[in-house]
């Protein structure tokens, strides 16, 4: 192990070095040490395993390891063998709902292949007909069968296919850190992420706080997404992601506003898409307790034919969408569940029973579902007479999932609710993803490559990509330089008197309690459904709980609370991030757009019989401006202020210049194309 000891203060730290960093040890971190250490050992690179470290919180944590649906999307550029497809149409599809950059969109488009092939050596197993070739399907605003899967485990299989690796490799991982803070000094005016330090969790105590800090030439964030800052949440628990230490350190945040939410289990947290919904099960409610069972979806479709197959439509438009409420589309059914669950009633899918008409609508029976859901059960075999039966024939390890974790589909329905699933935004990058902070990147669902809506599965190949990327320009940029541990200790002595110093046994303020303050702010404020007035509250309250913080520290009884404590103070900061920009984008007239819904009084009614919770009136919806798709809104903390700034930047376009070979060879030989 590449480790010293030293003192610091009152506190025993283990000082490590290291040439690159990589924060998160799920699919797209493991693949970013795995892809750096080949491009090192292509360089002829001396013992590249000693020059990299995986750094997390809990190796088999994370949404990585722990998150999924029936059938896991990996969306890819298509591999049918009689069906086109091209990088160009590709990235068009990533950027057509706006806020997208072009250039982002076309790299994720040319390194799909290269990312998918690398998975599939990697032993991830991804099914394939006798001639070879990568069976696809249709996934959410997916125009092409580019969608495959390999299972509902899919990115579980492809982290720990690639920690296989990993671990060949003779890289370090380094388990049960939780990060406190990204150690950051100005170089000649810039700033510069030199290195992280972290507690460990396993051997925190009164005596040692088990510090730890990784000095490093360049810095991979690849923790995740922020899960632990909503209430309703498909994110594993756990999942709390870094983005107030990102934040705290001077790294730019973009498109915080368009996370993605959509039906999802809450006793176990699973995304209840794909043949969940195509099996067309019943939906119903009960009271806190679980009684008084209500039909209550049929007050609010014409007819069973309608209702029934928006409940199947939510199978491949399973994000919530405010473009597909009106006319009875399939997200009216997310805001109906919505709408139950402020009732304080508990809402239900049941696949032992088909759905139960109310009065005046007839019963339910398969072929009289609209053609697009028919012909879909038709050409699947799936025409079984019970939803139990339709699933378990077209997708067996859906059921098994569940089965895992103590739910029976055969005897118990499962209780859902309208989640927070996945953030599009992130932190502003480049082509090679790197952040506005030289030599620091950010890859994975913490990179800000996505724009307001994305085809399902996406995020996977963006992952993948963003990785091998980073890993590239650091070997043949950056170098492999190993940096000496610094003789100024003065940073890393500050960092570590703020551990200290947010332990206060006399602070009324519990971490937990303020962890699920947050959460309940961010899910009824900064969820899906958003109103100017509430966001500018929620905004005020959430920094004034940092203030808070700040002033008293946090209750701490017992050294295991600290890590709990650390988690809030971030959390906390991380709120104010995501809340300033939600503020920003209603005060430029954003509407209701990707998967969140804008209310506003002199909008378009949703629906006559579902009212806003605040006012009692019937719910109306702000349209989306579309001209700001063509604008990003970047969020950065300003240390002078102590406040976040926001501007708009120009979406940037897709790159057109293309070189003849000979040239474009010169170019690649010396290096130019990472100018």
């Amino acid at each position: 192990m590449n480790m010293k000891l030293k003192q610091i203060g009152n506190q025993k730290v283990r000082i490590h070095t290291y040439n690159t960093v990589i924060v998160g040890s799920g699919a797209a971190g493991m693949n970013c040490a795995k892809k750096l250490y080949e491009f090192f050992e292509t360089k002829g690179v001396k013992d590249p395993e000693l020059k990299i470290a995986v750094v997390t919180r809990g190796l088999p944590f994370g949404a990585s390891r722990m998150s999924g649906s029936d059938k896991q999307t990996y969306y890819k550029m298509g591999t049918s063998p009689d069906v086109a497809d091209s990088a160009e149409s590709f990235s068009k599809s990533l950027t057509a709902a706006g806020c997208c950059h072009g250039d982002l969109a076309i790299t994720e488009a040319i390194g799909s292949l290269r990312g998918f092939y690398n998975l599939v050596e990697a032993g991830v197993p991804f099914p394939h007909d006798p001639m070879g070739t990568y069976i696809g399907y249709k996934t959410d605003h997916d125009p092409y069968e580019r969608a495959t899967s390999a299972g509902p485990k899919t990115s579980k299989f492809m982290s720990e296919c690639l920690e296989k690796i990993v671990r060949r490799y003779g890289i370090e991982i380094c388990d049960n850190q939780e990060l406190v803070e990204l150690h950051a000094v100005n170089e000649e005016g810039n700033k510069r992420i030199t290195g992280i330090v972290t507690v460990n969790s396993k051997s925190v105590s009164d005596e040692d706080l088990g510090i730890n800090i990784f000095y490093c030439e360049n810095l991979v964030l690849a923790a995740g997404g922020p899960g632990e800052l909503y209430e309703t949440s498909v994110y594993p628990r756990g999942q709390v992601g870094i983005h107030g230490l990102a934040f705290k350190a001077g790294l730019a945040g973009a498109n915080l506003t368009e996370s993605q939410f959509g039906l999802a289990s809450t006793k176990f947290r699973w995304n209840v898409s794909g043949t969940y919904m195509q099996a067309v099960p019943r939906i119903f409610s009960t009271d806190a307790e679980g009684n008084d069972e209500q039909e209550f979806l049929t007050p609010f479709f014409p007819s069973m034919s309608k209702m029934a197959t928006d409940i199947f439509l939510k199978g491949y438009q399973w994000p919530f969408d405010p473009q597909r409420i009106g006319n009875y589309q399939s997200s009216l059914v997310d805001v109906i569940v919505f709408n139950e669950n402020q009732k304080g009633r508990r809402v239900f899918m049941d696949f032992l029973h088909n759905p139960v008409g109310g009065e005046g609508m007839s019963e339910f029976k398969l072929e009289e579902l609209e053609p697009e859901a028919l012909d879909y059960l038709k050409a699947t075999g799936a025409m079984q007479k019970l939803p139990i039966e339709r699933l378990e024939h077209m997708n067996p390890p859906a059921i098994e999932i569940y089965k895992e974790h103590n739910i029976d589909l055969y005897s118990e329905p499962l209780e859902i609710s309208v989640c927070a699933q996945h953030n599009n935004g992130g932190f502003a990058i480049n082509r090679w993803w790197e952040s506005n902070i030289k030599h620091t990147f950010v890859i994975g669902e913490m990179a800000g490559s996505h724009g307001i809506k994305r085809p399902g599965g996406s995020a996977l190949n963006a992952g993948q990509v963003g990785a091998s990327r980073a890993a590239e320009y650091i070997a043949n940029v950056y170098g492999d330089a190993v940096p000496d541990i610094p003789a100024d200790q003065s940073q890393a002595r500050s960092i570590i008197e703020k551990v200290e110093e947010l332990s206060n046994s006399d602070s009324d303020l519990v971490p937990q309690e303020i962890i699920a303050q947050i959460q309940q702010r961010m899910t009824t404020y900064g969820g899906h459904i958003r109103k100017m007035e509430n966001a500018e509250k929620a905004l005020a309250d959430a920094v004034s709980l940092h203030e808070q913080i700040q002033k008293k520290g946090l209750k701490i009884e017992e050294p295991k609370n600290l890590i709990s404590a650390i988690q809030a103070e971030h959390l906390a900061f991380a709120s104010i991030g995501y809340l300033t920009a939600i503020v920003e984008l209603l005060k430029a007239g954003g509407g209701s757009r990707g998967s969140h819904l804008v209310l506003t009084a002199d909008g378009i009614e949703v629906h006559p019989d579902i009212k806003d919770p605040d006012t009692g009136k019937p719910l109306k919806l702000k349209p989306e401006n579309e001209d700001l798709r063509n604008t990003i809104i970047e969020v950065q903390f300003d240390e002078g202020s102590g406040e976040f700034k926001c501007k708009s930047v120009p979406v940037r376009s897709v790159p057109k210049d293309r070189k003849a070979f000979e040239p474009a060879w010169t170019d690649y030989r010396e290096g130019k194309i990472y100018s």
